[in-house]
């Protein structure tokens, strides 16, 4: 699997430097209808818990976003591609193995 929108590439090294950065399990960059993008980890703690896509939605929708064009997860592999796919189900959705492939959600 290849991603189309050289675009996404962008959105695989906000993701893969996001992770690294933060030392987190998941990463996600998301980029919003209008060319924005947003970055998030997963939270943990031990009254919240969010996976990367529920966390980079929360940071998009706080700002305003009206729809999603594409997100990028890198790190292990976050569960809740409903959380975007609900919002936006035209959506592209991937994610990255640490191998490298890449793979649609």
């Amino acid at each position: 699997m290849s991603m189309n929108n050289p675009e996404d590439a962008k959105l695989v090294t906000l993701a893969t430097s996001t992770l690294a950065r933060s030392g987190a399990e998941q990463a996600a960059a998301l980029r919003d209808s209008t060319g924005r993008t947003y970055v998030a980890v997963n939270v943990t703690s031990p009254s919240l818990n969010l996976d990367a896509f529920e966390a980079v939605l929360t940071v998009a929708l706080a700002s305003g976003i009206s729809g999603i064009e594409s997100v990028v997860a890198t790190g292990s592999r976050p569960e809740n591609v409903k959380a975007i796919k609900d919002f936006t189900p035209s959506a592209t959705v991937f994610f990255v193995a640490v191998s490298g492939e890449v793979i649609s959600l």
